[in-house]
Parts: C-alpha cells; sequence; structure tokens
C-alpha cells in the first residue's frame, strides 16, 4: 500500500519560515519524481516545486529564492524549505510522487498571518 504522508505545517508570521516533509512508503522511492503543489482556498491546486530522481529542480516563479526543494532517497522523503513566507503561501501543501502512478499525500496546512 502506497503512502505519502506530509507533515511540518503550521501558522507562522510573515517572514518566518517552515521546513515540510513528506514521507513516502510502499514505492520505490528513487525512481519517483517528487513534487510539492499547494491549494488556497477558492483557488485551483498549483505546483510550487519539483524535484527530479537525479535532483534537478524547478519551481514556481513566486517561490523562487525562498523555497527549496530537497530529497533523501534513503529515507524515502522529499522536503521543501520555505523562507521568508508570505501571507500568499497560505495554503494547504501536497506531496506528489509520479514514476508508473501518482500517488498524493493528504496535505498539510500552512498559515502565514501575523
Amino acid at each position: 500500500q502506497v503512502q505519502l504522508v506530509e507533515s511540518g505545517g503550521g501558522l507562522v508570521q510573515p517572514g518566518g519560515s517552515l521546513r515540510l516533509s513528506c514521507a513516502a512508503s510502499g514505492i520505490i522511492f528513487g525512481l519517483y519524481t517528487m513534487d510539492w503543489y499547494r491549494q488556497a482556498p477558492g483557488k485551483q491546486r498549483e505546483l510550487v516545486a519539483h524535484i527530479g530522481t537525479r535532483v534537478s529542480t524547478n519551481y514556481t516563479n513566486s517561490v523562487k529564492g525562498r523555497f527549496t526543494i530537497s530529497r533523501d532517497n534513503a529515507k524515502n522523503t522529499v522536503f521543501l524549505q520555505m523562507n521568508n513566507l508570505k501571507p500568499e503561501d497560505t495554503a494547504v501543501y501536497y506531496c506528489k510522487a509520479t514514476f508508473r502512478a501518482t500517488y498524493w499525500g493528504q496535505g498539510t496546512q500552512v498559515t502565514v498571518t501575523s
């Protein structure tokens, strides 16, 4: 059974930092590209960051220079380091694993407010 479990969300003030984790089980993690998406209330889910199997990365423009995606294949975990958070980063953050199939986590809430 495949599971992706996100953690690390929470409430933070503008300018603060959070580190999200997504732990995978039931897959050969190193074969999967990993993505972080987010969905704010009333908005469509959007791709935030992508990391390939060989650690190439891509980011949506609004988070470039503030967010860093990384992976630890030995721990079957992908991370999203989020710095200088802004209120517009408030959303539920989801991880996604893609190889021959696609799997999603259940999401973790990030709220940026003063």
